[in-house]
């Protein structure tokens, strides 16, 4: 990981699981997110990882796409199967492949090795963010505290969502973009706007996130319940 002019903030006891087979890459890495007061816990391989897993429940997962074992797509779908904790994939290469990949498979978000710290650490911290969000007034309000959109029910205060009255297992992402279009029911959201109010990307981030988002919500709430607008984004139909 390359350095950047971002000063540790203060300590947070998130627990982090970094699964990367480079022993230079995982011992600088997790030297790295102590300093910012995260804890971490390493992995060598898939295996090992998802053992890990499940014996400490980490806040928050770093998977390397290319791992012995068991790779870090076949781990996120595992991982996936048991838990929507905040999983952020590290690719060597950013092939267009491991990114589709990696985001179909059920991670939140992305980064390229090597990358610079202060952009590694604000992605983390920005999905811990979402991992805890609290929606806000506007949306919560006592008399707007159950959104209804056809046979979607979507409890703002439970943060909880049903469709024909199955409760959803959505992950903080999903829920966060779900909420994006619910506060703004029949109004286009540019890809961008979105990339900025859910992943918090200031910097250029890669819109394909935002897709591939839209892509798996629609097939948790319904196809027809997002609409894209094409050329510019998309919207919640009412």
């Amino acid at each position: 990981m390359t350095s950047a002019p971002l000063m540790p903030g203060s300590a947070t006891e998130a627990h982090l699981l970094l699964v990367e087979d480079d022993e230079v890459i995982r011992n600088t890495v997790r030297m790295l997110l102590e300093r910012y007061g995260f804890t971490v816990s390493t992995a060598a391989d898939g295996l090992s990882g998802l053992e890990l897993f499940r014996e400490r429940q980490p806040d928050l997962l770093l998977l390397d796409v290319m791992l012995p074992e068991l790779d870090g797509i076949g781990l996120c779908r595992r991982i996936r199967e048991l838990s929507l904790a905040p999983i952020l994939m590290m690719s060597a290469r950013g092939d267009a492949l491991d990114v589709v990949s990696g985001l179909e498979a059920g991670a939140d978000d992305y980064v390229v090795k090597p990358c610079e710290s202060a952009v590694l650490v604000a992605r983390i911290r920005s999905l811990l963010r979402r991992a805890s969000f609290t929606p806000s007034p506007a949306i919560g309000s006592d008399d707007a505290a159950t959104l209804n959109f056809g046979d979607l029910t979507i409890d703002t205060r439970g943060m909880e969502v049903h469709r024909a009255g199955q409760l959803l297992a959505l992950t903080p992402t999903e829920l966060r973009m779900l909420l994006e279009f619910a506060a703004s029911p029949g109004v286009v959201l540019e890809r961008r706007t979105l990339l900025s109010r859910v992943w918090d990307h200031a910097w250029h981030g890669d819109t394909r996130v935002v897709d591939l988002h839209v892509q798996r919500l629609r097939t948790k709430i319904g196809a027809e319940r997002i609409e894209t607008v094409r050329g510019f984004g998309y919207k919640l139909r009412r």
